[in-house]
């Protein structure tokens, strides 16, 4: 395939010949696990280091032996969709004495290793990191019992660590998110969207315990992204009194029609006095306080089995390439660091301020410095939990703010999974900031035909989990509309809107936005947030829907690889949606662990197909027995799938056969993922906070009256940041024949795709993590948890 241009070839200036580098895994397993390996072997293999597995954690880096066994390319073939980790892990009580250490040092140094990659939570990397400081000590002590030879001091003379967080808890400070975190709560949502429709048939409660003893992030998220009634996490017990409150609430939602009630339980809650909330004691208290039918379901174990999602198999990818490149990059000098993910960017930051802060978060839940904890856990988990209250506890009407400002919210373009959620966390914060909701249905050809009607906070209960778009939707423009619109928004008063789509909803708001020089109507506060499976919108990072796109393709990619399992050696080559943007190929290649993914973005000829059925073909003679090549539906009008897999199936004649599938209209249906029901529910809440602010500003003279730049915006995740951008400034950025941005971050992670598959190619630095300190606030508008 084309390579990309790149000044900054790095296996040159970076090199591992002469390098040992070894893999571990340790402490509780995590989904995600095996694509970190996997990346950190096919990385270090690529440099030209040579790479160990390390067996069974510490325990195998003590007993040394067969557990410490020289890696292939081939040996981490097939384990990328492999959920928990295929080299084993275990917790190891020898390596924390002084003489496990002093056999595990000596195991290492035999092999030549003296880079370690270590996959685990705290305990696993402080570990590490005291080994580290030992090191030149053990090597003395080695000398000294005749175990090593004195020239091997100087030539080993220092041991560099680099580690990932592996940990379905997400409980550790430095890091967004920690590598497992997403499919763990992609298997709490499935059981609770599998709950609720047998407890609505019913009307039952249900209490679900899920794991999290020191850490109610899993608890918390999940009753984000499922609607639940309450939750109860370590870091915020509930104050005294809570069952009493809890219980007027769940009543509350039955007496509006509800026929169910979700109660999330950490499996670590507390109350203010330190004692234990379990869910055993939360479901007596429903049944004597109300009578409700009420159930406990313990998830336990559930939670970390499976296939690891793609948001984990791509974290992991980026985190294991990069921590090889931290490796190459160490000196003696350099602290132990941890790969992180701050935002959508890479980051390293030095392993111990991190396990010091995770340890300040457990000691300021132990002294009840509660406030405290939630702030040092970090932006994300405060702003999780400051959107859950806003979402979950509506107030008295006597309480809301009167602002008699009248906000529309409406979908435009195609459907995409998370769209509900964000209309559910609209209406509800702009009621609770005291505003009329109007929801108009199928997108501004509703608008003009006047389908507008206020609705109301009961109206949007269980929103968060459907698929599609509940208001209904269409690709209708308003610009040939404009006066019929203005007459509509004139009628009911429309004082702001929020738009909800892809490309569309984009060109809708600049066409608004031109159209106020002739009607004062649209001269109102506007917001777009972007909500498209394609992921072409200009001005941000990532867009609603395109997780759950993803998703469903490494699923289906995984069910197809192995429907060739036990068969002959076998090419899939499958089409993805996306228009002309290559975001689902190629993200979805990364994940699916494809060997190529034609897009448009980055053209390619005959002799690029050419090649890479050569490619092909070589690893098929010699090690793969199944191929997968992914083509964007717009990448090239003449190299269409049925050309590509005609070539494929007549070049590959005799070594591989060929088979095509077209993806199609399933990755735009389904449950929304996790990660698209909380990025949709946080910008959402995000972007009504900001029209309500704007709305106070425009305010004179008895009428709303917005005509600037900075009053017609689009709410995207630009690197580390959400932020607001003014519609009209983003036209420069944006290709509207093929409507994409002019530029996208993730064409980056193609090169990746190619190493990981075994290709030869440039590969940009310039993008990698630097080491920088962790700091407890970080910049304003930062939504960790809104992560790729």
């Amino acid at each position: 395939m084309a390579q990309p241009d790149s000044k900054k070839i790095f296996f040159e200036n970076l090199s591992g010949a002469g390098k040992a580098i070894a893999v571990l895994t340790s402490g509780g397993d995590a989904q995600g696990m095996n694509a970190a390996v996997r990346a950190v072997v096919r990385m270090g293999l690529y440099v030209g280091a040579k790479v160990y597995f390390i067996h069974e954690g510490y325990q195998g880096m003590v007993d040394g032996g067969e557990n410490i066994k020289e890696a292939t390319w081939e040996s981490v073939s097939s384990m990328l969709q492999v959920g928990g980790t295929v080299i084993g892990s275990a917790r190891c009580k020898e390596f924390r004495t002084h003489e496990g250490r002093l056999k595990a040092a000596n195991n290492l140094v035999k092999r030549g290793i003296t880079n370690l990659c270590v996959i685990g939570g705290d305990g696993s990397l402080t570990g590490a990191n005291l080994f580290r400081e030992e090191w030149s000590g053990l090597l003395g002590e080695l000398v000294e019992q005749g175990l090593i030879e004195a020239d091997a001091v100087q030539k080993y003379s220092a041991l560099h660590i680099v580690g990932m967080v592996g940990s379905i808890d997400n409980d550790f400070c430095g890091t967004d998110m920690t590598i497992g975190t997403d499919s763990a709560l992609h298997r709490i949502i499935e059981v609770v969207d599998a709950i609720m429709t047998t407890a609505q048939s019913h009307q039952r409660t249900f209490v679900l315990e899920v794991m999290g003893r020191h850490c109610g992030y899993l608890a918390l998220v999940s009753a984000l992204a499922c609607g639940a009634d309450w939750v109860l996490i370590p870091e915020m017990p509930p104050e005294d009194g809570w069952e009493e409150k809890m219980c007027q609430k769940l009543s509350a939602t039955r007496s509006r029609g509800t026929r169910l009630n979700i109660i999330i339980v950490a499996e670590g809650a507390l109350d203010r006095h330190g004692k234990p909330i379990t869910s055993s004691f939360v479901k007596e208290l429903v049944v004597k306080c109300l009578g409700f039918d009420t159930r406990v379901t313990i998830l336990g174990h559930v939670q970390r089995g499976g296939t690891p999602s793609a948001f984990d198999r791509i974290l992991a990818s980026r985190m294991g390439v990069e921590a090889v490149l931290a490796l190459l990059e160490t000196t003696a000098n350099t602290p132990a660091c941890v790969v992180s993910l701050c935002g959508n960017q890479s980051v390293r930051l030095p392993l111990m301020e991190c396990v010091q802060m995770t340890q300040e978060v457990q000691k300021a839940m132990d002294e009840k410095r509660f406030e405290e904890a939630v702030k040092l856990r970090g932006r994300s988990f405060e702003n999780n939990l400051k959107t859950y209250k806003l979402l979950a506890h509506r107030k008295p009407e006597s309480e809301l703010p009167t602002s008699n400002f009248n906000v529309a919210v409406l979908n435009v373009g195609a459907p995409a999974a998370g769209m509900n959620a964000a209309v559910r966390s609209a209406v509800r914060v702009g009621i609770s900031e005291g505003h009329k909701m109007f929801a108009v249905s199928d997108g501004f050809e509703g608008f003009y035909k006047g389908q507008i009607k206020e609705i109301k906070w009961a109206d949007v209960g269980g929103w968060t989990g459907q698929g599609g778009s509940l208001l209904g939707t269409k690709r209708t423009l308003p610009a040939k509309h404009v006066d019929k619109i203005a007459d509509q928004m004139r009628k009911h008063n429309i004082n702001a809107l929020l738009v909800i789509g892809g490309f569309e909803a984009f060109e809708s708001l600049l066409q608004l936005y031109e159209a106020r020089a002739t009607y004062e109507e649209f001269c109102i506060p506007m917001c777009m947030l972007p909500g498209t499976i394609s992921n072409n919108v200009p001005g941000t990072d990532l867009s609603i829907g395109a997780d759950t796109a993803l998703n469903a393709i490494v699923e289906t990619c995984d069910r197809i690889k192995q429907s060739a399992s036990g068969t002959k050696r076998r090419v899939f080559i499958i089409e993805t949606m996306g228009g002309y943007c290559g975001y689902l190929a190629s993200v979805g290649g990364l994940a699916a662990g494809a060997d190529a993914a034609y897009i448009y973005e980055e053209p390619f000829d005959i002799r690029d197909l050419q090649a890479n059925v050569e490619h092909l073909t070589e690893k098929m003679k010699t090690s793969i027995q199944r191929g997968l090549v992914l083509r964007n539906e717009n990448c090239n009008d003449n190299y269409t799938t049925d050309f590509i897999y005609q070539l494929y199936s007549e070049e590959g004649r005799g070594v591989f056969d060929c088979r095509k599938n077209v993806l199609g209209h399933m990755q735009q249906g389904g449950a929304p993922s996790p990660f698209d029901r909380n990025f949709g529910t946080k910008i959402s809440a995000k972007a009504m906070q900001w029209i309500s602010k704007k709305l106070v500003e425009t305010f004179r003279q008895g009428r709303v009256f917005a005509n600037t730049e900075d009053t017609c915006c689009l709410l995207g995740m630009r690197r580390r940041a959400l932020v607001f951008q003014p519609v009209v400034q983003l036209k420069e950025d944006t290709d509207f024949v093929h409507r994409i941005p002019k530029e996208q971050w993730w064409l980056k992670l193609r090169p990746l795709m190619k190493i990981l598959a075994k290709y030869k190619t440039s590969y940009d630095v310039s993008d990698s993590g630097q080491l920088e300190h962790v700091v407890r606030i970080r910049p304003r508008e930062s939504d960790a948890s809104v992560a790729m």
